[in-house]
């Protein structure tokens, strides 16, 4: 059911593209869909109206417009389309950064709401990062934002991702039905694209982490959560200081604001003053905790026993104390 054509032409014998083609076409499968580059104009208007209905934006104020994604494409640039039965139900697109640099800044990929759970997203990534190994860049960077829960951990613990900057109102306000003009604070991440853990992370192996292991060696709660829901102030005079988000800051938008707006504030000084400080974020757990090593050394995954690889659901996970985010959204401005 997969269309992998594209990446599995001229491979010239590359175990590593091997792997990741082959990792490629299995997400594929598992979730369903066909995936392919789309250059056509017909196509990539689809893409457009895609990314309208994920982020509810209306067609007068579009995430990307389909003249921009045709200019993109010839100038060799990546977009991708997943279909289910023919229909165009995921898309993902990214552009080059400077030749030196090795990489591909991947700006937005979004999925249909009612496929949440499918790991569409998944196999559009994958398929980009062996889109992007066989034209030889090393690296897939994107942002996402810090307080959508999913979304860290699709990135740092399923796809094995590497924060490496905390952005403040990176975009400034996006004025969409998802954001609700919340300040765009972004994490920029690097997905090292031939990496150990990128490796097993296509194979399905995602890097788990666990708070409540990080926090029986000593990590402190830099920031919790109160009673009422609310962000709580710690201590991050440890090692290592774990950093909570909110269960759905998407829904906290629309019932309760003010709220939002405290967590905003609240990830900003913490853990944006965490990355300020050189720390790093070893993993995030999947039950809200980004777990940060403040005098980390090595890779990110490194760090002692709070983290590892374990099969798919046996992570040990608790409280530990107190890209545009959108269904389906992987990366990219606002996710």
């Amino acid at each position: 059911m997969t269309d992998v054509s594209d990446l599995l032409r001229d491979r010239n014998g590359s175990p590593p593209l091997d792997a990741a083609c082959a990792a490629a076409q299995a997400a594929a499968r598992t979730a369903g869909v066909d995936i392919r580059t789309l250059d056509g104009m017909a196509e990539l208007a689809a893409v457009q109206r895609l990314y309208e209905r994920v982020w509810r934006t209306g067609e007068n104020h579009p995430p990307v417009a389909a003249d921009l994604l045709r200019a993109m494409t010839k100038a060799g640039s990546y977009v991708s389309g997943a279909f289910e039965d023919g229909r165009l139900v995921g898309a993902c697109f990214g552009f080059f950064t400077p030749p030196a640099r090795g990489a591909l800044h991947s700006h937005i990929a979004g999925v249909l709401p009612h496929l949440r759970g499918r790991s569409v997203g998944f196999a559009l990534k994958l398929h980009q990062r062996a889109w992007t190994m066989k034209r030889g860049a090393h690296e897939i960077c994107w942002t996402y934002d810090p307080l959508v829960r999913r979304n860290a951990y699709f990135n740092i613990a399923k796809l094995a991702a590497d924060p490496s900057e905390y952005l403040p109102d990176f975009y400034g306000p996006i004025a969409d039905d998802i954001n609700r003009g919340d300040d765009s604070d972004r994490i920029l991440v690097s997905w090292r694209l031939q990496s150990p853990d990128a490796e097993l992370a296509g194979a399905g192996r995602p890097r788990l982490t666990s708070a409540r292991v990080a926090r029986a060696a000593g990590a402190v709660v830099g920031l919790g959560a109160s009673t009422a829901g609310g962000p709580a102030a710690g201590r991050t005079d440890a090692p290592t200081v774990l950093v909570a988000v909110p269960e759905d800051v998407e829904a906290l938008r629309v019932s309760d604001p003010a709220c939002a707006a405290e967590w905003r504030t609240a990830v900003r000084e913490v853990l944006g003053g965490l990355f300020r400080e050189g720390a790093r974020v070893r993993g995030f757990d999947r039950a809200g905790w980004y777990v940060v090593d403040r005098h980390a050394t090595g890779p990110v995954g490194t760090g002692a026993a709070a983290t590892g690889r374990v099969p798919a659901g046996k992570a040990t996970a608790g409280r530990a104390g107190g890209g545009r985010a959108a269904a389906g959204r992987t990366s990219g401005r606002a996710s």
